[in-house]
């Protein structure tokens, strides 16, 4: 079952309200003495509804938990729409520039700590969670992508587990390097990223940022799946087809 709710964060957008997608499973209802580990997402209006997302195609994740029955609690909350880069500021955790959008300023910080210190606090007093580190993941694409990277290294002891699938590294790929090289990393610290064979010739060092990345990564003893997808494309679709790698990478963390 979804259940949506209407959410501000007064840090970001302030009373401005948005989405929060809560999935929790069948068992939640039927079996009241359990506890459950939790996903976060972003993008999330993309997560499950082909009505919500924004080019009409969704992750499918519902239909994906339900019949895989996976016994996990997914909260995604829908980013900033504005059209002044409300999503890429969100979502950068670095300041950052590009000649089709100028500069953007990186408020990803802001947005992880409302995650970690609001939504993660409400999510766990409200709903039969598994609140320890072990149980609690974070999973997005593209700019969402990044900032699960990010989220990961940056707040490992509360994430174990991410899936960073198509991340936009190109925004801050030093940065990034420099954050994973001088943060202690959990041993148990999982990982899975990806990009699409066909994304790739996006950006002309985009390979050589993927394998800089992977290798420092490996160095720091990540427990990384890292995949190059044949044929794989920028997009909802193709992300859905990574669900059940990603998702069983996550489940052993």
């Amino acid at each position: 079952m979804v259940e949506v709710e209407k959410i501000t964060i007064p840090e970001l957008t302030g009373e401005e309200t948005r989405n929060l997608y809560l999935y929790l499973p069948q068992s939640y209802y039927e079996q009241p003495d359990r506890h459950y580990p939790v996903l976060y997402m972003f993008d999330g209006h993309n997560v499950f509804f082909d009505s919500d997302a924004t080019y009409g195609k969704s992750w499918g994740m519902k239909e994906y938990m339900d019949s895989s029955q996976t016994q996990m609690i997914i909260a995604a909350v829908e980013c900033n729409h504005s059209p002044d880069h409300g999503r890429l500021r969100e979502y950068a955790p670095y300041t950052f520039r590009e000649k089709s959008f100028g500069s953007v300023r990186g408020l990803g910080k802001v947005t992880m700590n409302w995650l970690t210190h609001t939504l993660k606090p409400q999510i766990d007093s409200r709903f039969r969670t598994l609140p320890g580190r072990e149980h609690t993941f974070i999973a997005g694409s593209s700019m969402g992508g990044l900032m699960s990277l990010y989220a990961l290294i940056a707040c490992n002891e509360i994430f174990s587990g991410a899936a960073a699938l198509s991340p936009s590294i190109w925004t801050a790929p030093g940065r990034l390097e420099n954050l994973i090289r001088r943060t202690p990393l959990q041993p148990d610290t999982v990982l899975y990223m990806d990009y699409g064979e066909k994304e790739l010739p996006y950006r002309a060092d985009m390979r050589a940022q993927f394998s800089s990345l992977t290798s420092l990564l490996l160095e720091k003893e990540v427990l990384l799946t890292a995949r190059i997808i044949p044929g794989g494309e920028h997009c909802e679709a193709c992300w859905e087809k990574q669900i059940p790698i990603f998702m069983r990478v996550l489940e052993k963390a």
